[in-house]
């Protein structure tokens, strides 16, 4: 029987940088010497990393009409991905003795959700035990940068309606993942910096990690 592979997760909020490390590390990581044998690289996302989790990204995100979800449906609905996405991708993945990477996962729905939207911590992570059955990330690697910078980063791009909410919402955002990157398995990522020094800080960080083992506990920053 194939090692069980292992799990890691980018969280951080809209403009830090995610989805560049996500492809620099979907390069790296294949090639680091730190998967075994025969383990491939599974690149996922939430939501939307299933067939169901698309059509809900897209009400979620982009809802026709008067369809916006109120906040405790969309709380349901992000947990409806992530159990399609656990049992349909992530899980089968892992078992097989394959990687996973992921673009957000429970980190993200207690961040905005809980922090984000004011619904209660316990609630979320009830639904997270169920949607999961218990999994959690190896490594989670917080992309930490200042909500103005992430603004200024985004520019014109059109605003999601998550990332619609406002400043207030995204700034407890903000600090909400920096309250939950203070939990085992969670290391903190300086995102302020260069693309190549964000990259080093997160491979160093996914080595150190590895190496470790899964009884360590996180590093700080990185």
């Amino acid at each position: 029987m194939a090692e069980r592979g292992r799990f890691l997760v980018l969280e951080g909020i809209d403009g830090c940088g995610k989805t560049t490390q996500l492809q620099r590390l979907s390069a790296w990581l294949p090639a680091s010497g730190l998967m075994p044998p025969g383990a491939e690289l599974v690149v996922t996302r939430e939501p939307g990393g299933t067939a169901l989790g698309r059509a809900l990204r897209q009400l979620l995100l982009h809802p026709p009409g008067d369809a916006a979800p109120g906040s405790t449906a969309e709380l349901l609905l992000y947990a409806a991905d992530r159990a399609q996405h656990v049992q349909q991708c992530i899980n089968p993945a892992l078992v097989a003795g394959h990687w996973v990477l992921s673009d957000r996962f429970s980190g993200s729905t207690a961040a905005y959700q809980g922090y984000g939207r004011g619904l209660p911590l316990p609630l979320i992570e009830q639904l997270a035990g169920i949607a999961t059955g218990g999994l959690r990330p190896d490594l989670t690697l917080l992309l930490e940068l200042p909500l103005a910078d992430a603004l200024r980063r985004r520019g014109g791009r059109p605003a999601d309606r998550i990332e619609a909410g406002g400043d207030a919402f995204l700034q407890r955002v903000c600090e909400g993942f920096g309250a939950l990157a203070c939990q085992h398995g969670w290391h903190r990522i300086d995102a302020g910096r260069s693309p190549e020094a964000v990259t080093q800080a997160i491979t160093e960080a996914i080595t150190a990690a590895i190496r470790r083992g899964p009884e360590a506990g996180p590093t700080p920053h990185g």
